[in-house]
């Protein structure tokens, strides 16, 4: 069964006649994404340091947002995060609470990154400024008291997706100092859309697969699924990757792949423990005002993040 907080706030968004993702437009879609946090999302909480940044990007400028708990020694470990909402909304504001309490959770700097979206900067823009932020945050870590051996990637959703796919590159890359670690939350890793999770959950749980294909929509065509920097799953080779935890939810659409790829890295020799929040839907970590399970997510994520950038 679900669990009773989510199907409470599911009932709710029904009982209130709340539109589809799927039937608004991505303005529209944007600014609803952004208002519904007083409903979900607990208040943000104090952090020693709240700084914003630009990094310097192939497409321009990336809006960028540091934060610092305090008591961490300098210089930080840090992990650079990418918001979810489908490729098409999201942004700094709508995961400020998550960051701030992922920062104190994991006794780390948390900076999270404001990157291009569909359907205005369509694949691979979002790709290409995560990946030139991280560089660039590296590059920058001394001036910004960031340690830049400690470096992790992560994000839920659409940003899951994301970090997955820096970490492939990363890897790729040669890259002079390797990530930590990878956290993965509820993580798109399938373009297709092949897993049965997107038919046994495919409608009412909030995420649903006409909203799936509004997102893929306004970020790719069809031709490009493939790609593994759309869908990190079909990349050729996970071996040699930063250690992982992947979560997932029972009720989500996403939950199949995000196990899928979970076992992909292990099988190719990258360690990857893998969580599933069996009675959850997809976007609960950022529910936790509602939803007590956000939190519990949260406490595991800082585990997992003390561990890896100790």
């Amino acid at each position: 069964m679900l669990d009773p907080q989510a199907q409470w706030l599911l009932d709710l968004m029904a009982a209130r006649g709340v539109p589809p993702t799927h039937t608004l437009s991505p303005q529209d879609a944007r600014r609803f994404y952004l208002e519904r946090r007083s409903v979900t999302q607990p208040p943000p909480r104090p952090v020693a340091e709240v700084r914003e940044l630009v990094a310097s990007g192939p497409h321009g400028d990336i809006p960028l947002r540091l934060y610092r708990p305090a008591g961490v020694a300098s210089p930080a470990p840090t992990l650079v995060y990418y918001h979810g909402g489908g490729w098409t909304m999201g942004d700094l504001d709508t995961h400020d609470a998550l960051c701030r309490d992922l920062a104190e959770a994991g006794a780390c700097a948390v900076v999270s990154v404001d990157y291009r979206m569909g359907p205005e900067r369509r694949f691979p823009a979002a790709v290409d400024d995560v990946l030139a932020a991280t560089r660039w945050l590296q590059a920058q870590a001394t001036e910004l008291d960031l340690d830049p051996q400690r470096f992790a990637v992560g994000g839920d959703s659409a940003g899951g997706n994301l970090a997955a796919v820096v970490a492939l590159a990363w890897r790729d890359a040669g890259e002079l100092v390797p990530l930590k670690f990878q956290l993965l939350i509820y993580p798109a890793t399938d373009m297709r859309a092949v897993a049965p999770s997107h038919s046994h959950n495919g409608q009412g749980y909030m995420l649903t697969s006409d909203t799936i294909a509004y997102f893929r929509g306004h970020y790719l065509e069809p031709e490009q699924y493939a790609d593994w920097r759309a869908s990190p799953l079909l990349h050729t080779d996970l071996s040699g990757l930063p250690p992982s935890l992947v979560i997932t939810a029972g009720f989500d659409p996403l939950r199949d792949e995000g196990r899928q790829y979970a076992d992909a890295l292990s099988a190719a020799g990258s360690t990857a423990q893998y969580i599933c929040f069996e009675r959850q839907i997809h976007g609960f970590i950022t529910m936790g005002r509602v939803l007590d399970e956000a939190n519990t997510a949260i406490g595991l994520c800082g585990v997992a993040l003390r561990r890896a950038l100790a």
